[in-house]
């Protein structure tokens, strides 16, 4: 089979850059790669015939089954440590202190499988222990994979994706299957709630977040989508409340939060005059 003509690959990243705003341009080998075997064994006779029914299907599913072949799930329990270690130790005990209400709004924007979330889970009930009773502690997880969602929320992982965690959590949080794999348990597994969203649109969630974490996933954007996406979080944080980004990442040069650590952000709280 020969490879994807230019022309497809242009419509291709335009398609996915408007829908989506991950940038394949400088990509095309990684693509071809990713989607090689697939369109050749649905028995596409070239990529041309493949994008042909991706853009024209309207049900949207060989849409999503291509965003899921092209977005890089890759993650593992305590990456970036540094967002957990100010977790645990500077954003909980100035919410435990400063949310009367007790509750406690969470969001991982691109969860991808789900190590993220349920890492966030397993700390607050750390943190929280027997008085989590009287606080709501759901996190809300999104991605565009409906693959990783799926997966996600069924919680399996294998024995290498825990290094990182203390040992007496993979006890603690954990079933070891009869496949050797680990299954994340029902209680945290129950605090977590998977949900499909695209950070190209709006954010219409009926209240603000404590916390966002949206980590290793603008490497994907380019200046101008980074800055409407944060400007949307930045609405959609409450004042006082955080945003988490991967180390790796830059900010934009219009970044509304305020800098607090290393990929660590603040949304300054806003005086009543």
């Amino acid at each position: 089979m020969t490879e994807i003509a230019d022309s497809d690959f242009r419509r291709l990243v335009s398609f996915i850059k408007k829908g989506y705003g991950i940038e394949l341009e400088g990509r095309k080998f990684m693509v071809q790669s990713r989607l090689y075997n697939y369109v050749q064994d649905c028995g596409f006779k070239d990529f041309n015939d493949y994008f042909n029914v991706v853009f024209s299907d309207e049900s949207g599913r060989e849409m999503a089954n291509l965003i899921n072949r092209l977005t890089t799930n890759h993650t593992y329990f305590m990456r970036e440590a540094e967002h957990f270690e100010h977790f645990m130790h500077v954003f909980l005990p100035k919410a435990d202190k400063n949310i009367k209400d007790h509750d406690l709004r969470i969001w991982s924007a691109g969860c991808s499988f789900g190590n993220e979330a349920y890492n966030l889970a397993m700390c607050l009930d750390e943190y929280f222990g027997f008085r989590q009773k009287s606080w709501d502690l759901k996190i809300l997880a999104t991605d565009i994979s409906l693959n990783a969602l799926r997966s996600a929320s069924v919680g399996l992982y294998t024995e290498q994706a825990l290094n990182d965690l203390p040992e007496n959590w993979k006890s603690k949080y954990f079933t070891r299957k009869n496949n050797g794999l680990y299954q994340v348990n029902d209680k945290i597994r129950s605090n977590v709630i998977f949900r499909y969203h695209n950070l190209m649109d709006e954010i219409n969630f009926k209240k603000r977040f404590d916390l966002i974490l949206c980590r290793n996933v603008m490497i994907y954007f380019d200046d101008r989508d980074k800055s409407a996406l944060c400007r949307r979080f930045y609405d959609a944080t409450e004042n006082g409340g955080y945003l988490y980004i991967g180390h790796a990442e830059s900010e934009p040069k219009d970044m509304p939060y305020v800098k607090e650590l290393p990929a660590i952000y603040v949304k300054q709280e806003v005086k009543a005059e």
